[in-house]
């Protein structure tokens, strides 16, 4: 297919309402934040450019996650760097410090005490700890980042709840102590979407990554549009992982080969002339949550949705 039919859908369903809150109380907590530390697991189209215009003007670093599931040929560069199109993101993004794969959680504190140090503190001059907010979309890692953080320089254990779907962090917490030299807090956020999602196929992405909950978008139309994208970008992990003689351009299909391969099937009762009847029949959506599943886990290869 040369392009994807989204069919009219409305995205204004898929952003819940409290996000509005959580982003009231993040302009709140800007007060007394020295930097910013921004965690995305799409490089562009996990921006959520309402994050931008509210919390102003801050050192900024930038936490890619999930780098090793990532396109390595499709993958942001640092500034100065070779061609492609991570050198352009990079000076449309002047506040931006891409963080290279792991061990991220190593350079973050060195990276934002280094940034604070040289930067205008305006108002906390006199302090001697930073405050740092951890910002992003939903279940993007933040609270994994946090707790990573504390593991590493203070040995301890988690201090926030972690979890695979959004919506796990709902309101601004409590400073979290991550580091003792120098004395650092992070402060963990709940993840926002923009009011408004620029257009379908950004709320498509952030979707498959898992920042919109899987029913209000739809897990049939969400494995529909990735058979697509691994299609057009040529990633054919799918036809090994699924073991199907080719590669194949609809969805239903592919889903009838993984029902049956997997054993996805349900009882369905069916009205019949003589009553009701109990049906087996093959459970398209149990496949369809399959095919997300793997390509979450990167079991169809490194991809990278941008």
């Amino acid at each position: 297919r040369e392009r994807f039919e989204f069919g009219g859908r409305d995205v204004a369903s898929w952003v819940p309402r409290h996000m509005a809150k959580g982003l009231r109380q993040m302009r709140l907590a800007l007060r007394r934040a020295d930097c910013l530390v921004e965690r995305r697991h799409i490089p562009l189209s996990g921006r959520n450019p309402a994050l931008q215009e509210a919390l102003g003007i801050r050192p900024h670093v930038l936490v890619l996650n999930k780098m090793d599931l990532a396109d390595p040929r499709r993958q942001p560069v640092s500034a100065g760097a070779g061609p492609g199109w991570g050198r352009r993101w990079w000076h449309r993004q002047v506040t931006a410090v891409p963080i290279p794969p792991c061990p991220c959680s190593l350079q973050v504190v060195p990276m934002v005490a280094r940034l604070v140090a040289n930067g205008p503190r305006y108002h906390r001059a006199e302090s001697s700890e930073h405050n740092i907010l951890v910002i992003g979309v939903p279940n993007v890692g933040k609270s994994s980042l946090i707790n990573s953080l504390r593991r590493l320089h203070l040995k301890k254990g988690k201090a926030t709840a972690v979890g695979g779907e959004p919506g796990i962090t709902k309101a601004v917490l409590s400073r979290i102590q991550v580091c003792e030299k120098p004395l650092m807090y992070l402060v963990d956020t709940p993840g926002v979407l923009p009011p408004r999602l620029g257009d379908v196929e950004t709320g498509m992405k952030l979707a498959l990554c898992g920042a919109i909950r899987d029913h209000l978008v739809g897990e049939d139309v969400m494995a529909d549009y990735l058979l697509y994208t691994l299609n057009k970008q040529q990633q054919f992990g799918y036809v090994q992982r699924y073991r199907l003689g080719q590669a194949c351009d609809h969805i239903e299909p592919l889903l009838k080969h993984v029902a049956l391969s997997q054993g996805r099937t349900q009882k369905v009762k069916v009205l019949t002339g003589t009553g009701n009847v109990n049906m087996m029949m093959l459970n398209y959506p149990a496949a369809a949550y399959e095919l997300l599943r793997d390509f979450r886990a990167g079991r169809l290869g490194r991809v990278t949705l941008d």
